[in-house]
């Protein structure tokens, strides 16, 4: 038998007056369970709303500009009577079986029945999964979701990916079970401690009462008590399209927010899901704006073009990942703010290479690749010693330098997600195996977006190195707030005058120095270079 079925807005995290910026079913469509139905848009990020059962659409009650909250009724559906969970859940409950029927038409009276519903004794346990300690970052951002309701997954299986300004990581599930509910979506932003997700068990734990269950609930106004909001303007043609021809997505929100400030949406760069401008890269740019105009940030200079590059051919359009964008924007600041200069130099690694071939495959024995850029490391950190200044950063205010009394090495790892530079931390207490140990532990983790926030944070000095790729220099951009840093390139077999007066193959490695001359002059540079040469051409010295 059909029934009518009113699909109503269900919990939102808490957010009221949602615009609804896009409906993506038709009246007399025929969906399926968790179909998408509508795009709602919150002053933080844009959602899919899922159907919770199938069945064939009989009207839309919301439309495109519409602001919505929880509760509020969004479609009504025909279908069966026993496609419906709640009704099923509803009928075995009750001892009579036409009252089992009557739950559709009033939902809004069954479920305060359904939450003081006892679940029966069984051997299964509800968990729940919060984010765990991720280093203390905050308004971390869900990028991926790789579970749905009804999975069975296993201990460890990865079940969300988050991504922090400097890498992305997959959350491990602590125990395996069936997924019961999930209580975040793609583009929330979570924190240490919040629930992501409820895990059945099967055992003799204790089952976790939720909170839906602990405190009474108010049933939701029907749409005819709920007081008549207003519906804004349409946008017009021409804000939805760019002067280029290249259509703008933005919510209702956004679009007032840029018109009451006066910004044009062309010229925003978008971060949200879909290419969509957030309220967030409104503000961004305006707040941009204001600082090149009061000229204590940035360059003042005028925009770039906007070009319409299909004029010229085809395009693919694809979106600068997270991790790649702030990258960009670190290095940017980096560059016009520190006075850089880059010193260039050559090791003669040719009896280190031959020391650290030799213990190769004993290292490989016991697990770990020994590579040069660990005898690397351990120089760098006896030059620090030598030369503290480069181990000094700038006081906010730049009148004041930091002398750090620690030891911790960034090196720059390249992932498919972008430059990671996780910390090696206290080198000074590390062996040259030890160093190439955690190198390798540290290495995999980025490259599987294991990393977390801890692990790249308190850098001293940072290393990237070239040399596995090619080239002979390069100007490697100081890593703010650290002062200098360390380019290594593709070492080569070289003549080498000796002092004999015959010429000697020998095989150099490339350095290339940049600091900020603000903390560090050009005699210091070449005195710091030197001995970092010095160093790695007689292993001895690394080891006193």
């Amino acid at each position: 038998m059909a029934e009518e079925y009113k699909i109503k807005v269900p919990d939102i995290g808490g957010a009221d007056d949602v615009d609804v910026i896009e409906i993506l079913v038709n009246v007399g469509d025929e969906i399926s369970e968790e179909d998408s139905l509508l795009t709602l848009e919150s002053d933080k990020a844009s959602m899919e709303i899922p159907a919770p059962k199938a069945g064939k659409v009989k009207s839309i009650d919301v439309k495109v500009g519409d602001k919505v909250s929880e509760g509020d009724v969004i479609i009504t559906l025909e279908g069966e009577v026993s496609n419906n969970k709640e009704d099923k859940a509803s009928s075995s409950d009750e001892p009579k079986e036409d009252e089992g029927h009557q739950a559709p038409e009033n939902a809004t009276e069954s479920a305060p029945a359904k939450q003081e519903h006892k679940p029966k004794p069984s051997q299964s346990a509800i968990h729940e999964v919060k984010v765990p300690d991720i280093g203390g970052a905050a308004n971390v951002d869900v990028i991926d979701i790789m579970v749905s309701v009804g999975d069975t997954i296993g201990k460890e299986d990865s079940i969300i990916t988050l991504e922090s300004d400097k890498a992305s990581m997959d959350i491990p599930a602590p125990e395996g079970g069936t997924v019961k509910d999930i209580k975040i979506k793609v583009g929330d932003k979570i924190s240490e401690g919040d629930l992501i997700l409820t895990i059945e068990t099967t055992g003799d734990e204790t089952p976790l009462v939720e909170q839906a269950e602990s405190s009474p609930q108010q049933p939701p106004q029907s749409k005819e008590e709920a007081p008549s909001k207003p519906v804004p303007e349409a946008p017009k043609v021409s804000e939805l399209v760019s002067e280029v021809g290249v259509e703008i997505h933005a919510g209702p929100a956004v679009r007032r927010m840029a018109r009451e400030l006066g910004v044009d949406l062309n010229l925003i760069k978008s971060t949200g899901r879909k290419t969509r401008i957030t309220k967030e890269d409104v503000q961004g740019y305006v707040k941009n704006k204001l600082r090149q105009g009061s000229g204590t940030g940035g360059l003042a200079v005028s925009p770039a073009p906007v070009i319409d590059f299909t004029k010229f051919g085809e395009i693919d359009k694809q979106p600068l990942n997270k991790i790649k964008r702030l990258t960009g924007e670190n290095v940017h600041r980096s560059w016009v703010t520190i006075p850089h200069v880059t010193q260039f130099d050559e090791a003669d690694i040719s009896e280190l290479e031959a020391f650290r071939k030799m213990e190769a495959e004993k290292a490989k024995q016991e697990g770990y690749k020994l590579t040069l850029l660990a005898f690397v490391c351990k120089a760098v950190m006896k030059a620090l010693m030598a030369y503290p200044q480069f181990n000094a950063p700038l006081s906010a205010n730049g009148e004041e330098l930091l002398y750090k009394k620690y030891y911790n090495v960034g090196v720059a790892v390249d992932t498919p997600n972008g430059l990671v530079v996780p910390v090696i931390k206290g080198v000074d207490t590390l062996t040259i195996s030890g160093i190439a140990k955690e190198m390798a532990r540290l290495s995999t983790k980025a490259r599987e977006k294991g990393l977390m926030p801890n692990e790249m944070s308190g850098g001293c000095f940072t290393i990237s190195s070239l040399g596995g790729i090619g080239g002979t220099a390069f100007t490697p951009i100081v890593n703010s707030p650290e002062v200098a840093i360390l380019g290594l390139s593709r070492s080569a077999m070289k003549p080498i005058y000796q002092k004999d007066g015959t010429f000697e193959p020998r095989l150099m490695l490339p350095i290339s120095l940049s600091y900020d001359h603000r903390v560090i002059d050009g005699a210091e540079a070449a005195r710091f270079a030197r001995h970092l040469c010095e160093s790695l051409g007689d292993i001895r010295k690394i080891l006193l």
